[in-house]
């Protein structure tokens, strides 16, 4: 198949604009002229999202690339980290074997630490043998975030492992180093990861720039550091690349990377420096086969209307038309569903606390952060129990383990602003066990059963209603239409809002209070943790 584009070409290469008749054949970019003439639209090479997490959209691979193709997106930098913490290796395999249905460009890492700590229970462990295979594999074209960083920084054997055979097969390594600054981070860095997506600070970003580390700025559905650190790109423009690491069905409907392009440009940035941190950056950091509007490359690219207002008019993946006026050309794919869910309901009184101290920890919850800080107050004490205290908005926050029957680990959160009910989600980073915060045991419980009668899901749930989104594939992902699941997703997040969550995304903030690897004070299904002593502590005082 041969066909001719005739427009601007903006060339991210040579950093040049003209016009230009473009031949594609047989899928690559097989001839470029410059031509006279006046054209109205521009070309450019297709955006790569450097780091995200396919399963944070809750659709599969397939359903995920039918709607990222509206938005100019080609390709993605994708940790599998979530499904293989439920269900290991076959995760990934699921993961691969899905994404090869469609016309996009997935690229894969390897999960370098499933789990994540051993402070939680996960559904499945990948050794660093296991990692040697999968980097062996032509999908599989680096290895993803280390987030064991207290591993590497004490030289932890397996975790040593791991990054040596990322090395043997000439692997990029990830990383994930929240707040590591000084000469824990030169340590960390120095192992031979290379990039951070962590950074929610302009100082500690820079400090990792002087040392050579690739930094991505992140704008996702609940983490959002664009703001703080898009500065950098002026000085930096050649170690900046675009994520957005997690992003939820209702904020992938409606942008993608070109919401970081159109901000980025409308702050004054470099065109170039900017394009190429949605592209070119990251191509060659990961050495990957996708195109950059040269002659030979893989036809992969975009039309725009002009780069002030930047609307995607069509996109091109492998010279095939893949999307165009925001009508997505990829078909849905029907997906098997395969999880790992074994847990029975549970009882209100499961969630109780017995009062042991006047005062308690509680984990505080930042808007826009996944970091969270640890805040005391009193002890609101009912015969004997602590309770929420939504005067106070001091909630009960509760992780319960999916994998198997065990006690509920119980604390309290701040911040979260519910008035009534109860949320909860077994999309809960890193493990994906049921994290729930509400004001009272009945809704708490309710809320959970919801989700474990699913065998995965989000949920809310008061004394006079049950509301509840089906993730049936891995608990964490549906094979349903994006635009039906972004429709039950906002249904949950405006009703939680109604009960009185100020958050902008209580969905997506609730994931990942069970994160231990992003300090201060999480909750995993064992208890209270904290992220900057790497132990756990008491939620009494």
């Amino acid at each position: 198949m041969e066909f001719t584009v005739k427009a601007n070409l903006i060339d991210v290469v040579s950093k040049d604009i003209y016009p230009a008749e473009v031949i594609i054949s047989n899928k690559k970019i097989a001839s470029i002229k410059r031509i006279e003439e006046s054209l109205d639209t521009y070309i450019l090479p297709g955006f790569i999202d450097a780091h995200v997490h396919i399963e944070s959209s809750m659709l599969v691979p397939s359903e995920f690339a039918r709607i990222a193709v509206k938005h100019g997106t080609v390709g993605t930098i994708s940790d599998p980290h979530e499904i293989a913490n439920v269900l290991g290796i076959a995760g990934v395999d699921y993961m691969i074997d899905n994404a090869r249905q469609v016309p996009f460009h997935f690229y894969f890492g390897a999960p370098s630490c499933v789990p994540a700590t051993n402070f939680e229970t996960a559904g499945a462990v990948i050794n660093s043998n296991d990692i040697d295979e999968l980097l062996s594999r032509k999908e599989i074209v680096y290895l993803a975030e280390m987030m064991n960083f207290p591993g590497v920084i004490y030289k932890d054997e397996e975790v040593l492992k791991k990054i040596a055979f990322a090395k043997k097969h000439n692997r990029p390594i990830d990383g994930h180093a929240p707040g590591l600054i000084g000469e824990t981070m030169k340590n960390y860095f120095d192992a031979g990861i290379s990039t951070d997506h962590e950074c929610f600070g302009y100082e500690e970003a820079l400090e990792k720039l002087k040392h050579w580390v690739k930094i991505m700025i992140r704008e996702g559905s609940a983490a959002k550091n664009f703001d703080t650190l898009i500065p950098l790109l002026e000085d930096f423009p050649e170690q900046i690349m675009f994520c957005c690491d997690d992003k939820h069905p209702d904020n992938l409907i409606e942008s993608h990377l070109n919401d970081h392009v159109k901000r980025a440009l409308k702050e004054g940035h470099d065109l170039y420096n900017v394009l190429r941190a949605a592209s070119y950056n990251v191509i060659h950091h990961y050495n990957l086969p996708i195109g950059l509007l040269q002659i030979g490359d893989n036809a992969d690219f975009i039309e725009i209307d002009n780069t002030e207002d930047f609307n995607i008019l069509k996109t091109y993946i492998s010279g095939d038309l893949v999307a165009e006026n925001n009508t997505s050309f990829i078909q849905p794919i029907k997906s098997e569903i395969i999880n790992n869910f074994h847990c029975n309901v549970k009882q209100a009184s499961d969630f109780k606390i017995k009062s042991e101290g006047e005062k308690i920890r509680i984990i505080e919850t930042l808007d826009g952060q996944l970091i969270t800080h640890e805040i005391h107050a009193n002890t609101l004490n009912i015969n004997g129990y602590a309770e929420s205290n939504t005067g106070e908005d001091i909630l009960k926050i509760a992780v319960v383990n999916r994998y198997n029957d065990a006690p509920v680990a119980v604390a309290f959160i701040k911040n979260f602003g519910l008035k009534d009910g109860a949320i909860a989600s077994c999309v809960a980073h890193d493990c994906h066990n049921i994290v729930v915060v509400g004001t009272n045991d009945n809704d708490i419980c309710k809320a959970v059963n919801a989700i474990i009668k699913a065998k995965g899901g989000i949920s809310l749930a008061t004394k006079t209603e049950e509301m509840v989104l089906e993730l049936p594939i891995a608990g964490i992902m549906t094979n349903l239409p994006a635009e039906q699941v972004a429709e039950s997703y906002i249904k949950l997040d405006r009703r939680a809002k109604e009960l009185g969550s100020k958050l902008r995304a209580p969905y997506m903030s609730l994931s990942f209070m069970a994160l231990l690897v992003i300090p201060e004070l999480k909750l995993s299904d064992k208890g209270l943790f904290n992220g900057k002593s790497f132990e756990f502590t008491d939620v009494f005082i």
